[in-house]
């Protein structure tokens, strides 16, 4: 009898460890926020849903190293830095699978948060052939205003293909290749409180 109730707790246990080894039962929820994205400029009448998934935000040291990659090295020296860091979320498209995102930075405001995030994009098979202007913009980023006070306030855009570098004033500047999409109608839905 003692050895079928030491059998059974050790299988129970081994059950237990097991399922936590599957990722929807090992790890907390993430936080998501869904937006519908607009086309502005010459993509006007053109909308999207765009999901953004955050795993975890990014430390203050992870923007050291993007700080001073890209003063070492401009745009390229960023996206180098982003290639080696670690996905602390993923962005996805309706009907694409979507992209890793390497780098995702919580800001508070008065009304609520800033989510700004910057991740390499991957270029298409077409860009890489044809050897088009459009690889030199291997950024993506994005910001979303979440406006806890008034959800119907809150609002962001996104930069498809980007690139930062530095304007006649010193200052940080991205340059797209084409217009920005404005986002609205975003949705968050909160991870594990102290987690993301």
């Amino acid at each position: 009898m003692l050895a079928s109730s030491s059998v059974s707790k050790f299988l129970i246990l081994l059950g237990v460890l097991m399922l936590m080894a599957i990722p929807g039962f090992s790890h907390e929820k993430y936080e998501t926020i869904g937006a519908t994205a607009w086309g502005t400029g010459t993509q006007v009448g053109a909308n999207v849903n765009v999901t953004l998934v955050i795993y975890q935000y990014s430390t203050p040291a992870d923007h050291g190293v993007l700080v001073q990659a890209f003063q070492q090295g401009s745009n390229k020296g960023l996206v180098k830095a982003l290639e080696k860091m670690k996905a602390v979320g993923h962005v996805s498209i309706t009907g694409t699978v979507g992209y890793d995102v390497s780098y995702i930075e919580m800001v508070p405001t008065p009304t609520g948060r800033k989510i700004l995030f910057v991740t390499n994009r991957p270029i298409s098979f077409g860009e890489a052939y044809f050897d088009t202007r459009s690889q030199a913009y291997d950024l993506s980023a994005g910001e979303i205003d979440i406006n806890t006070q008034n959800k119907s306030k809150s609002s962001g855009g996104v930069f498809p293909a980007a690139q930062l570098g530095i304007n006649d004033q010193g200052q940080l500047s991205i340059n797209l290749l084409r217009n920005p999409w404005r986002l609205g109608d975003i949705i968050d839905w909160p991870g594990t409180p102290g987690e993301n």
